[in-house]
């Protein structure tokens, strides 16, 4: 009997610790996307790289700006698509507040960008991206998987490298292509990850 009610408490705090953790959880991202995303901007550095593209900075300005555009078309559509149509969102603009709450670092990246390309000082701008950015992945690691903190570390420290080291020129895109690629594996990974685990507690509960 005593051994029933244990098993019945710790099933009941299982269920509690399931719900407060969905509830917080932010699945609003897709890391299909992620991981989509950061192989096209891989793949675009190797095309930067290459003898037939121009070596100009006007020319590497253009491709970045359509990695941009493409990364932020996927990644925004699929959630655009979540909001419009994820039947537990019920499109509550209130849903979104994550998404705003990583706003501000990427506001910064664009200025502090457009204030390097002005100054003509481009050799910053790989580095400025990937603080930037890692400061957003920070600062969702409390509405996503905690292990995405890793990632906006990783992203933090290879932006202090790439702010640091003169070497590493703005002409010279493939490097900036391999932390993307590693970053948005990495980041997809754990989100996708996280996403499949949440279904599988979901229907352990509803078995149970």
């Amino acid at each position: 009997m005593l051994s029933e009610h244990i098993h019945q408490a710790l099933h009941q705090v299982r269920e509690l610790q399931a719900n407060i953790l969905e509830k917080q959880r932010f699945k609003g991202y897709s890391g299909r996307a992620r991981a989509i995303a950061g192989t096209i901007a891989f793949g675009s550095t190797i095309v930067m790289s290459m003898s037939f593209y121009p070596s100009t900075v006007n020319a590497h300005l253009c491709g970045w700006l359509s990695i941009l555009l493409f990364g932020l078309g996927l990644n925004y559509g699929s959630l655009i698509h979540w909001f419009l149509f994820d039947a537990t969102v019920k499109r509550d603009a209130r849903r979104l507040k994550p998404v705003i709450d990583g706003m501000p670092p990427l506001l910064v990246g664009g200025f502090l960008s457009l204030a390097m390309i002005q100054s003509e000082q481009y050799h910053y701008l790989f580095g400025i991206w990937f603080a930037m950015f890692g400061l957003a992945n920070l600062a969702s690691r409390h509405v996503l998987p905690k292990s995405i903190g890793w990632v906006g570390l990783f992203y933090v420290i290879c932006g202090a490298v790439f702010i640091l080291v003169p070497e590493i020129l703005f002409l010279n895109p493939l490097p900036a292509g391999i932390v993307l690629l590693i970053g948005e594996w990495g980041g997809g990974g754990i989100i996708h990850c996280d996403g499949k685990l949440a279904n599988a507690l979901g229907q352990t509960s509803a078995i149970e």
